[in-house]
């Protein structure tokens, strides 16, 4: 892999995100002054600002390790539609990088995510997510759920299947017991402005458990996912039937993901969505903005023979080196905090 392995390689990536992404914040935070002035344009500006920094980790995934997305539907006209309207995108979390990989599908398809960030508590979280919801019906973006509101370990799979018996529920072998709030808070807010909700679900060949860490490593991995579209006139308007129509989907989810791991695919037609080259000429933007500066003050530095000089500029590469590990570390899933299998997580979910 080259370069690609070196820590200097991975260094200098992470410098380009952190310096591009405190740039892009500053600007964002300037735009806010059109926010009483026109709030369509600053959603627009924001949105482009957005993408300049999140493309770069969709620039990771598909350029620099160069992993595989294979996508697999019931049928080769559902393509037509994706990125052609506006959907709620329901995703399994079951690895680190998921995110990255419903990212990729987005970026391939030309269509944006928005993000609505929560604490995973949803007395705490209603007046957010819901303010939130409003928001994008005045100017509409796909939304990416994970419905089962944390990342998926062996242990609050056994809390998950124990809340499930408690409540009826068949139980589920991949997933965790999906959160119906959020879902059908989500759908009602944006039922007028969305057409359809999409099921995707995520596996890697080979058994692969990828990291990010691995990715930033330069690892390529072959991901398949499985989308299905439903239309929102065909998902109950009643919250309780909404509610069990998400239960019968993850039912259906966990059988896609037992056919995967007898067979080696989901069912359906493969289909391999080419990558664009926009993450990549941006992320080529950045980098030569920021990177010819940054080599031109280490040179400067190491010439002039200054010792103080010199230690100044390891001090800062130990401060790099550190906050670059700690920014990965984020993603990991031993690292991932939640409240589930709290009794409060037991009664909200």
């Amino acid at each position: 892999m080259g370069l690609k392995s070196l820590f200097v390689g991975q260094l200098l990536l992470g410098f380009v995100f952190v310096i591009s992404g405190l740039i892009i914040n500053l600007i964002q935070l300037v735009t806010c002054l059109l926010w009483p002035i026109n709030k369509q344009l600053y959603r627009r500006i924001n949105t482009r600002l957005s993408y300049s920094l999140w493309s770069q980790l969709v620039m990771l995934l598909e350029w620099w390790s160069g992993t595989e997305c294979t996508v697999f539907v019931d049928q080769i006209s559902m393509l037509e539609k994706l990125g052609k309207e506006h959907a709620i995108i329901i995703l399994n979390h079951n690895y680190e990088i998921d995110f990255l990989c419903g990212w990729t599908i987005a970026e391939r398809c030309s269509y944006f995510l928005e993000v609505v960030f929560c604490k995973r508590k949803w007395e705490e979280d209603r007046d957010t997510v819901t303010n939130r919801l409003n928001q994008l019906r005045d100017y509409p973006e796909n939304v990416l759920l994970y419905c089962e509101g944390t990342r998926f370990t062996e242990k609050k799979h056994q809390i998950s299947m124990e809340v499930a018996d408690s409540k009826g529920l068949p139980r589920l072998k991949y997933h965790l017991l999906p959160r119906t709030k959020g879902f059908t808070t989500t759908l009602h807010c944006l039922r007028d402005t969305v057409s359809a909700v999409y099921d995707v679900t995520l596996n890697f060949r080979d058994k692969q458990v990828p990291t990010l860490l691995d990715v930033v490593k330069g690892h390529k991995y072959k991901a398949d996912l499985r989308v299905r579209r439903f239309p929102v006139e065909e998902i109950p308007e009643d919250e309780k039937e909404c509610a069990d129509w998400l239960h019968r989907l993850y039912q259906e989810k966990d059988a896609s993901q037992e056919q995967y791991f007898t067979t080696g695919r989901f069912p359906g037609n493969a289909v391999v969505l080419h990558r664009q080259p926009w993450s990549l000429l941006n992320f080529l933007f950045w980098a030569g903005l920021l990177l010819s500066p940054l080599l031109q003050f280490v040179f400067g530095v190491i010439a002039s023979g200054n010792l103080l000089h010199i230690l100044f500029l390891l001090l800062l590469l130990f401060v790099a080196t550190a906050s670059i590990k700690k920014l990965i570390s984020v993603s990991e899933v031993k690292k991932t905090g939640s409240s589930y299998g709290d009794q409060e997580s037991k009664k909200l979910s």
